[in-house]
């Protein structure tokens, strides 16, 4: 298979890319999204960073397939261990949870020196994602929600500036569960998830009601009422 067709989530992903950036794509998988950006012009040059030997290995015979062996470095490795401080301007990390993603940014935390955009796609646990970047001085400047083989995936870009300025329209604990320019537009798929979310959480505390009751059920209780309760506002 070439690059030359992503799919939609990962196109989203290319789309959020900054021209003339020099890229990392951590946990590549085949390479095909710096190959398809590459190909494109959009970036000069990429590194392709995988820590399995499978999608390594992939990678690296992708590229070669490619010809771009000159552009797009292949290297294994644990998240940002593949790059140098100073190395890239753009890093791109898609199709990991939310707290990996967050746990590879802070373990490589000494690596970001330079860079001035984050393009993230968590399947689950973009609230983690938001958290660290508001931890660590990283302004998001754009959310993206989209659905693809029956999958919903959203897509979070950062630069560095001012990590609580896109909140400030909305109770801080909703904007990092929801995110704030989603909560802004609110789009169809965007109520899609949260109403099946929230259907979930109603039927966990449906079980938690017929539990032996603890302090532990308590808590988790306390907490999914909580969540609903956002959950009700947010689909307003």
């Amino acid at each position: 298979m070439n690059a030359e067709k992503l799919s939609n989530r990962l196109e989203a992903v290319a789309n959020n890319i900054p021209p003339g950036s020099r890229l990392a794509d951590i946990g590549s998988d085949h390479a095909y999204l710096p190959c398809n950006v590459v190909k494109k012009g959009i970036v000069p040059l990429a590194i392709a960073g995988e820590v399995a030997e499978g999608p390594y290995q992939s990678a690296l015979e992708q590229v070669e397939s490619e010809h771009l062996n000159d552009k797009i470095a292949v290297r294994k490795g644990d998240g940002l261990e593949v790059i140098e401080p100073g190395e890239v301007d753009c890093i791109t990390i898609a199709g990991m949870g939310g707290t990996l993603i967050s746990t590879i940014l802070e373990k490589g935390k000494s690596k970001l020196e330079g860079v001035s955009r984050l393009v993230l796609q968590p399947n689950v646990g973009s609230f983690a994602v938001r958290n660290w970047l508001i931890d660590n001085g990283w302004e998001l400047v754009k959310e993206e929600i989209l659905k693809e083989d029956g999958k919903i995936y959203e897509i979070l870009v950062a630069e560095k500036g001012e990590p609580l300025k896109p909140y400030q329209q909305n109770n801080l604990e909703e904007g990092i569960l929801f995110g704030p320019f989603l909560l802004a537009v609110k789009p169809g798929v965007f109520l899609e998830k949260w109403t099946a979310e929230m259907n979930n959480w109603e039927r966990i505390l449906k079980q938690l009601d017929e539990a032996v009751q603890n302090e532990d059920t308590a808590s988790k209780r306390l907490e999914l009422d909580k969540k609903i309760k956002m959950a009700k506002e947010a689909l307003k």
